[in-house]
């Protein structure tokens, strides 16, 4: 029996003396080209993402569904003009940080600079992460105090009170819960998102950032 063991150790020995064994820089130069390309991803995402409600308004039945009068009668729409023009504004900035971070990326020489730049991409995308979700919470809150401030909202939203045995109050403390579970679950819905598309890439970039520490040391 111990013949045998030896017999198959020396026998696997021999197999992985044959194997082609990967120098440092031929490591370096894979995880250096994975990173790129996942960061490469992350911008091209950041644009698909920025342009995709510009595309959707061209669709007929969308630009039917989206009521600007809403706004104006709850007398919020300056508010979210200027909320859309602050958004733009933080999405382009962040567009053009995920695109330094791929060319910063794309031209390291070695493996500190590329781990530093690594945790840099992961940093901005967290923080933009976090922006856009908290966003989407904002533009929800404005809703809802526009709906509070307004002292007619059931007429402004065409309901009728009375066929619901329950008064304009109640009526509209209803309409800014429902708007409230709307907001907590849409932008639920937008983290769940994010999670697929930016943390499965991120995650892909720790993982270059281990083994670089790892050959590092």
């Amino acid at each position: 029996m111990m013949d045998e063991l030896e017999l198959l150790k020396k026998d696997w020995q021999k197999r992985e003396q044959d194997l082609p064994r990967l120098s440092y820089d031929e490591i370096y130069q894979m995880i250096w080209k994975k990173s790129s390309s996942v960061v490469r991803w992350i911008f091209y995402i950041s644009i698909i993402e920025f342009l995709l409600p510009h595309l959707l308004y061209l669709l007929p039945s969308f630009r039917e569904g989206m009521n600007y009068d809403f706004s104006e009668q709850l007398g919020i729409s300056n508010t979210l003009l200027a909320l859309t023009i602050l958004q733009y504004s933080v999405a382009i900035y962040f567009i053009v940080q995920f695109y330094r971070r791929y060319r910063e990326i794309s031209v390291l020489d070695n493996a500190r600079n590329l781990m530093n730049g690594i945790l840099r991409t992961r940093r901005t995308v967290k923080h933009y992460v976090i922006f856009a979700l908290s966003m989407v919470l904002v533009f929800f809150g404005v809703f809802i105090v526009g709906m509070y401030l307004d002292e007619n909202l059931a007429e402004t939203l065409n309901l009728h009170p009375e066929n619901t045995n329950t008064s304009p109050e109640q009526l509209k403390w209803i309409v800014m819960g429902v708007m409230a579970i709307a907001g907590v679950l849409f932008t639920a819905l937008m983290a769940g998102i994010y999670f697929l598309l930016y943390g499965l890439l991120t995650r892909k970039l720790f993982r270059n950032y281990k083994e670089l520490k790892r050959i590092e040391h």
